[in-house]
C-alpha cells in the first residue's frame, strides 16, 4: 500500500524536460525548430521513430515554455540502484507517457490531398481520425500502445481510364501492363469506409545504445522535412522487427579523442497490397529490408552523413537472405518471387545553431545506377533550407523559414528508351507502397514538389504560411514520347497542383492544442487532358489534449 501511494504523489513531480515525440507532430516540430535556436538536442542522427524522436530542451526559457507539450512521469525509481556491468546500461526505473487524446478532421472539396497522416486516406469529401495511447518504461524494457483509427467518406471523382495496365478500375494511371506498376490506387473504391492501423505500437528492449524491437512504429529516413526519398509515415504501418544502435559517441582506444557519433539499425518488415490492384491473392505481401548508418563527425560540428538501403522482396522465407546488401543478394530474377528491387539513398545535413540555418540534401538511386556509364540514370533527389528569423524579442516571437525541393521524375536517358519511374519493378508489381499508399515520398514518385514556408512561433502556439508547387507524375506525360510517333498536340497536358493556404496551431489552455488550417489549391489538366483547370479547397482542423 506504501508503495502505491508513493507511486501516485510521484505524478506529482514536475515533468521530465525530454520525452519521445510522434512524427511531425505540433511537439516534434517544435523540438527541431528549438534545435536550430540552440535550445533543444537531436538524439537522433538519421533513423526516427516515435521511440527515437527523444528530444532534450537544453534552454527552459523557450517560447512554448508555458504550455504542456506532452509529460513523461517517473512512477518509480531504484533508491539503491544496482552497480554491475549490466545494470549500468538501462534506465532503473519505471515511467510513463500519456499520448493523446488526439482528433484530426479535414475535408477535400476537389480530389484526394494530404500526406504524412499514416493510415488515413484522405480523398475528396470529409476524412477524420483518432489517435491516443500511452507509454511504459520500465528496466531497459519500453513498451508503446498508439493505434489510430480513421474513416474517409471517399466521395466519387473522376477517374483516369487505366484499362490499358490494370483490371481494377480504382488502380493508378499507368505501368507496364498486366497489373505490373504501382498499388497507389485513384480512389480507394466506390464507398465510404473505416481503418483500423496500429499505428506507433511497439515492445522494445535497450540497453546503453543498443536497442531491438518488434512494432508498427512509423520510421522517417533522412534530413527531409516533407519529402523523404525512402521512408516516412505517409503510409499505413507495418509489422516490422529491428536491431541497431541508437546515437553513440565513439571514442578513440587509449587516447580517448572524441571521433563523433555513429546510429545504425537495420529490419524486416511485411507489407500488405490494397484491394485495388489485382485479383490474385498469391501475391498480396511483400518483404521489405531496411538498412540506415549515419555518422556525425566530431571534427566537423553539426554535419550528419547518412546512408540508406531498401530492398523489396516477395514475402517468403527464402528472401530473408536479402538482409545483408552484398552481391550474391542481388539478383535480378523475374516477378515470380525470385527477384529483388533495391534502392539506395546517401544524404548531409547540417546545422549551424549558432545562426539558426540548416541545409540538407538527399539523393537517392534505384539498383546500383551510380556505377553505370550513365549515373544520373535512375537519380532522385530532396534538397532544402531552413533559417531562423529573429522578429520581436521582448514579445518573444521567431520565425522559420522552410523551403524543400523534390524531384523524382525519370532521366533522359530514360525518356529514350522505356518506361520508367523510381516506385515502379516488374518484380515487385506493387512498387514502392503498402496498403495502397507511398512509403517514402507522400507527394509520390515521378514528377516534383516545391515548398515554401514562412512559420512564427509565439507564447500561445506558431502560424505558418506557405506556397506549394506539385506535378505528382510527370513521367505518365514522358512515357508517351517514347518510341513512338506522336505529335506534341496529341500528348497529355502536364497535372500539377498549385497550393497555397495558412495553417496554425494554438494553445486554447496549456493543455488544449487547437490546430487549423486553409488551403486553396490549383488543379491543371487534373486528367492529364489539354487545357483543363479545376479549383479545390482543402480544410483541416485538430484537437489534442496533453495530460
Amino acid at each position: 500500500m506504501r508503495k502505491t501511494i508513493l507511486a501516485l504523489a510521484s505524478l506529482l513531480i514536475p515533468p521530465l524536460l525530454s520525452a519521445q515525440e510522434a512524427l511531425k507532430s505540433a511537439e516534434e516540430e517544435y523540438y527541431d525548430f528549438l534545435s536550430l535556436t540552440g535550445q533543444a538536442e537531436r538524439q537522433t542522427l538519421g533513423y526516427r521513430t516515435l521511440s527515437d524522436s527523444e528530444w532534450t530542451i537544453t534552454d527552459e526559457n523557450h517560447i512554448w515554455a508555458g504550455n504542456n507539450l506532452g509529460t513523461k512521469f517517473t512512477l518509480w525509481e531504484n533508491e539503491t540502484p544496482a552497480e554491475n556491468r549490466f545494470a549500468n546500461g538501462i534506465d532503473q526505473s519505471v515511467k510513463v507517457k500519456i499520448y493523446g487524446p488526439e482528433w484530426f478532421n479535414s475535408y477535400n472539396t476537389a480530389a484526394p490531398y494530404g500526406q504524412n497522416d499514416g493510415a488515413l486516406w484522405q480523398g475528396k469529401g470529409y476524412n477524420t481520425s483518432f489517435t491516443a495511447g500511452a507509454r511504459l518504461e520500465a528496466y531497459g524494457f519500453e513498451l508503446t500502445f498508439k493505434p489510430q483509427v480513421s474513416y474517409s467518406q471517399n466521395k466519387e471523382f473522376d477517374l483516369m481510364d487505366n484499362s490499358a495496365y490494370y483490371t481494377n478500375k480504382y488502380a493508378y494511371i499507368w505501368g507496364y501492363g498486366n497489373n505490373v506498376g504501382v498499388d497507389a490506387p485513384q480512389r480507394f473504391g466506390d464507398s465510404s469506409f473505416w481503418t483500423y492501423d496500429w499505428g506507433d505500437t511497439e515492445v522494445r528492449w535497450s540497453w546503453h545504445t543498443f536497442t531491438v524491437g518488434f512494432g508498427t512504429q512509423s520510421i522517417w529516413l533522412g534530413p527531409a522535412w516533407l519529402n523523404p526519398l525512402l521512408h516516412s509515415n505517409n503510409a499505413a504501418s507495418y509489422p516490422k522487427v529491428d536491431v541497431g544502435l541508437r546515437k553513440t559517441e565513439i571514442y578513440m582506444p587509449f587516447l580517448g579523442w572524441n571521433l563523433g557519433a555513429i546510429e545504425g539499425r537495420i529490419w524486416t518488415g511485411y507489407l500488405t497490397e490494397s484491394n485495388y490492384f489485382d485479383e490474385d491473392s498469391s501475391n498480396d505481401h511483400n518483404m521489405i529490408h531496411g538498412l540506415s548508418m549515419s555518422y556525425a563527425p566530431a571534427f566537423i560540428p553539426g554535419l550528419i552523413l547518412t546512408a540508406n538501403r531498401i530492398c523489396l522482396v516477395k514475402w517468403r522465407t527464402s528472401n530473408l537472405k536479402y538482409i545483408i546488401p552484398i552481391r550474391e543478394n542481388t539478383y535480378v530474377g523475374d516477378n515470380t518471387g525470385n527477384g529483388e528491387d533495391q534502392k539506395f539513398s546517401i544524404s548531409a545535413d547540417w546545422v549551424f545553431p549558432n545562426v539558426g540555418f540548416e541545409a540538407y540534401g538527399e539523393i537517392g538511386y534505384d539498383d546500383g545506377e551510380p556505377f553505370t556509364p550513365y549515373p544520373e540514370r535512375t537519380a532522385v533527389y530532396t534538397v532544402g533550407v531552413k533559417k531562423i528569423v529573429p522578429i520581436c524579442q521582448k514579445n518573444n516571437l521567431k520565425g522559420e523559414v522552410v523551403f524543400e525541393w523534390s524531384n523524382t521524375e525519370m532521366s533522359q536517358d530514360f525518356q529514350f528508351q522505356y518506361p520508367y519511374s523510381f516506385c515502379m519493378h516488374y518484380q515487385i508489381p506493387q512498387g514502392y507502397t503498402n496498403r495502397g499508399q507511398w512509403l517514402g515520398s507522400g507527394t509520390g514518385y515521378g514528377g516534383i514538389s516545391i515548398f515554401t514556408g514562412f512559420k512564427l512561433y509565439h507564447s500561445r502556439g506558431s502560424m505558418l504560411l506557405f506556397w506549394r508547387n506539385q506535378n505528382t507524375d510527370n513521367n505518365y506525360v514522358y512515357i508517351q514520347a517514347i518510341r513512338t510517333t506522336t505529335t506534341s498536340e496529341e500528348r497529355s497536358g502536364f497535372r500539377s497542383i498549385r497550393s497555397y493556404g495558412i495553417f496554425t496551431d494554438f494553445y486554447a489552455t496549456k493543455n488544449v492544442l487547437l490546430s487549423g488550417s486553409f488551403t486553396i489549391m490549383g488543379i491543371n489538366d487534373p486528367l492529364y487532358g489539354a487545357s483543363t483547370w479545376m479549383r479545390g479547397y482543402y480544410i483541416q482542423g485538430g484537437l489534442k489534449i496533453n495530460l
